[in-house]
């Protein structure tokens, strides 16, 4: 299939196949007597694996780990487990951070209740310090 058929089969677009070639994610496949790319449908499922590591947000690096570990069939499933374990650490770490930038503004929000005019508006007052 071509390029443009495995990034419909696929959500993404046909830069992004490109890109993911390029970070040597994907395969470069074989070229047809008209020089077009000639994908297997290994390129699809792989390429499926990849956006939803995205998804999951498994950087590139570690999809590249992870697709490493695919096709290793003698690595124990415990490295696979470290990995999991060490992205929802990463997750977790996030939504707190994300929790305390939601407070935050929330309290910016009822401060501005106010409606005072915007060289007072603490919400940019408050982004004006933080800025320095």
């Amino acid at each position: 299939m071509r390029i443009g058929e495995l990034a419909q089969k696929t959500g993404v677009t046909v830069d992004t196949v490109r890109f993911y070639e390029r970070r040597g994610l994907l395969m470069r496949p074989s070229r047809t007597r008209a020089d077009y790319r000639d994908y297997s449908q290994g390129a699809v499922k792989r390429l499926r694996f990849i956006r939803d590591s995205k998804k999951l947000g498994f950087t590139l690096g570690e999809i590249r780990e992870l697709l490493r570990l695919r096709v290793a069939a003698n690595i124990d499933c415990e490295v696979l487990m470290a990995s999991a374990e060490r992205k929802v650490t990463e997750i977790d770490q996030k939504i707190d951070y994300l929790r305390r930038m939601r407070n935050v503004l929330q309290q910016l929000s009822r401060a501005c209740e106010t409606r005072t005019k915007t060289e007072e508006c603490p919400i940019l007052r408050t982004l004006d310090e933080a800025a320095g």
